[in-house]
Order: C-alpha cells, then structure tokens, then sequence
C-alpha cells in the first residue's frame, strides 16, 4: 500500500457489539484524484467516513489526512475537509442563508462570499426557511456549505442524493472542475454512472472490508448488464453458445423467458436475437449490482444474492 496521500488507512477498524462495523482497512487516496467508494447499504462506507473526519475513535489502526491523524489531530483534520453528509441533521427553523452564516463563522473570511456564489451557480434561493426547502433544496444547501470554505480534500457521502438531473449535472461538472484546481474527493456513492463518469479509481467494500481497489477503467471492462429476452418459442439450448461476454443465467417459463448477463458490446448478440423470435428485450443501463455480481458470486454465491438484494433497494 502506499504510504502517501491525502487520506491513508492502515489497518483501519471500528467494530460496533454484534460484531458490525469495518475491519483492518488498507488504502490510499491519492493527491488530486477522485476516489469512488462503492459498496451496498450496510457495508461500512459511513462508518469509514466517520473515522475519517474524526466522529469515530478506532478500536484499532489508524487514518490520516494530509499525514495528520483522523481521531487525534480532529481539528487540524477538519480544517482541511469540506464535508457533505448523507443523513444530515439540519436548523430547521434558520434561513438557508443563516445557516451557511453560521458555518461560515468557523471558517476563513470570504467563505460566507464563496457560498452566494454557489447559490447562484446551484439556483438556491438563500431566503427561504429549512423546513420549507424540498430534499433537492435541502441538498443543495448541504453541498454548498461543504464546498464553501475551498477545503483541499472534499469527503462526500451520498452527495447527489435528491438532486434533479440539471443538478446532478452541475454537481458533477464541479466536482471535475474541483479536480482540475488540485482538490481531492473521497465520492461515496450508490451511482455507479456517477462513480464512473468522474472517478480516477474506485474502493469496493463488501461486509465492513475493502475487497478491490480498481482503475475506473477496469471496473468499466469488469461491470456486466442483465438482460431479459421475451420469445414467441423456445430457442435451440446452444443459441447463446460462443457468443463473447455472454452468460446465459436463466430460463423461465418453458424456456420463452431468457435471463442473461452480459459484458462488453453487445453487437453480436443483438446480431443474433435478430433471427430469433423475439417478443421483447430489457436491457437496463449497468448498475452497482454488476460490480457486486463480479467481485462477490465466486467465493460465496449465497452472500452475492444478499448484496446484489440490498443494492437494488
């Protein structure tokens, strides 16, 4: 592992009664990228973030940022961390622009400037009472005051939850331009598309431990899409046979409903379905669940089942 970066986990575990929690973590976040950190409802993510930005003392090992440790040097830590949480409590009675006064008042003179200034760029009205905003308003005001201050490393967990499409757009096209002037992000996300579109590198967790850590473009070339082709007949057992990146997975209803996984393009196998009798096709976008299918199905087929469960919800 290496030892430098802007966050560093050494053997990292936070262990809750009942055995929950997150157990000898190891990984690096590198200066100036986006690390995506993917893994279903229950996995650790949060708990790792909490111990990152020092909520959590550790029951053993240790994160630091910026070479400062995450529990001891707390303060130091968050100085330099511009925080979005993903379930977050808020002043319900203040103004969005009293709230962001409030926190701007811990941080540098002109953060309070830098926030109207994404107001105007995420189309926030600052006015309005907590309580009145909807979820997207509600997400906008959190997104705002975690970039406001210009931390050099952004921790951001499930941060485009509850956005609109034209949000989700700016907040990624910001992000990237965050990149750009040298920032570092921590995305935890649930959005493999989001993940995908402005990640470097991608931690996957799976039972509170980290079980790969890829290049964005190997996990694109790993990732597989389900697809479901509905006949008019049955097709011969062997139609799929040879066809690359292509696994039949199930039959039903006497054969007249095909379930498949499929990787890479899929010209050759639209190829084919074209002298098929076919009735109909789903073929969803790819989705965290193809990730768990990949990283999960070989060792123990019965948690892959549970996982892939758990991130469809």
């Amino acid at each position: 592992m290496t030892e430098n970066g802007a966050i560093v986990a050494r053997r990292l575990s936070k262990v809750y009664r009942g055995g929950r929690g997150v157990f000898e973590l190891d990984f690096a976040v590198r200066e100036g990228e986006i690390f995506g950190f993917l893994g279903p409802n229950g996995a650790g993510k949060t708990t790792t973030i909490r111990a990152l930005i020092g909520l959590l003392r550790p029951t053993a090992g240790e994160a630091t940022i910026f070479g400062l440790d995450c529990w001891r040097q707390s303060p130091a830590v968050k100085a330099r961390v511009g925080f979005v949480s993903a379930d977050p409590r808020l002043y319900e009675k203040m103004t969005g622009a009293a709230f962001l006064e409030f926190m701007a008042g811990f941080r540098a003179r002109g953060t309070m400037d830098r926030a109207r200034a994404f107001a105007r760029e995420f189309d926030l009205d600052l006015r309005a009472k907590i309580r009145h905003l909807s979820r997207g308003n509600r997400r906008k005001l959190l997104l705002i005051q975690g970039l406001m201050h210009d931390a050099p490393l952004l921790i951001l967990d499930e941060a485009s939850g509850g956005l609109d499409p034209l949000g989700q757009e700016a907040f990624l096209t910001h992000l990237e331009d965050e990149r750009s002037r040298g920032k570092t992000i921590f995305l935890s996300s649930h959005n493999l598309a989001e993940v995908e579109r402005v990640a470097d590198r991608v931690g996957i967790i799976r039972e509170g431990r980290m079980v790969a850590i890829e290049d964005i473009e190997k996990l694109r070339a790993l990732r597989a899409r389900k697809m479901e082709v509905i006949l008019e007949r049955p097709l011969n057992t062997d139609f799929f046979d040879g066809l690359p990146g292509v696994r039949l997975v199930a039959t039903k209803d006497a054969g007249r409903h095909v379930e498949l996984v499929v990787q890479d393009n899929p010209r050759e196998l639209l190829a084919r379905l074209g002298t098929a009798p076919v009735l109909d096709v789903v073929f969803p976008a790819a989705d965290l669940e193809s990730v768990f299918i990949h990283y999960y199905r070989e060792d123990d087929p019965g948690v892959a089942r549970d996982l892939v469960g758990a991130a469809s919800q």
